[in-house]
């Protein structure tokens, strides 16, 4: 499983790469593995507000469907509308091509309350040995 260093992570298995006041949004390697094939997804048109733990966007997989939440508050710039036509590329690359949104965020300290590559690893783990 992958853990990239430049993100950092949310219990709810959301990753965002941070930069000044701007961060890139996407489910990490542990969700899209636990999701399955990806067939649809629902995202959030350009300039929508989302607080940190909302709903920003609906994925659909073979196996169930998952609700996205926001890592951090602030308004949606882009949404990666090639995953409207291809999903699976969260699948494949859930960190780099198969990201979900770029904010623009209200207050970038939030960022701070997300876990490190590290901290979210053990996390994983814990999850993985309750099976």
């Amino acid at each position: 499983m992958n853990f990239p260093k430049d993100v950092k992570y949310t219990k709810d298995h959301e990753w965002a790469r941070v930069d000044g006041n701007a961060a890139v949004v996407g489910i990490t390697d542990f969700a899209q593995e636990k999701l399955g094939s990806i067939v649809f997804v629902e995202l959030p048109p350009k300039g929508k507000a989302v607080k940190k733990g909302e709903t920003v966007v609906t994925v659909d997989s073979v196996k169930a469907v998952a609700e996205v939440y926001s890592p951090l508050s602030g308004q949606v710039e882009e949404a990666n509308e090639s995953l409207k036509d291809i999903p699976e590329t969260i699948n494949q690359d859930p960190y780099g091509q198969g990201w979900m949104v770029k904010m623009k965020l209200s207050d970038p300290a939030e960022a701070g309350s997300l876990m490190t590559p590290e901290a979210y690893e053990a996390f994983v783990a814990e999850e993985e040995a309750k099976g």
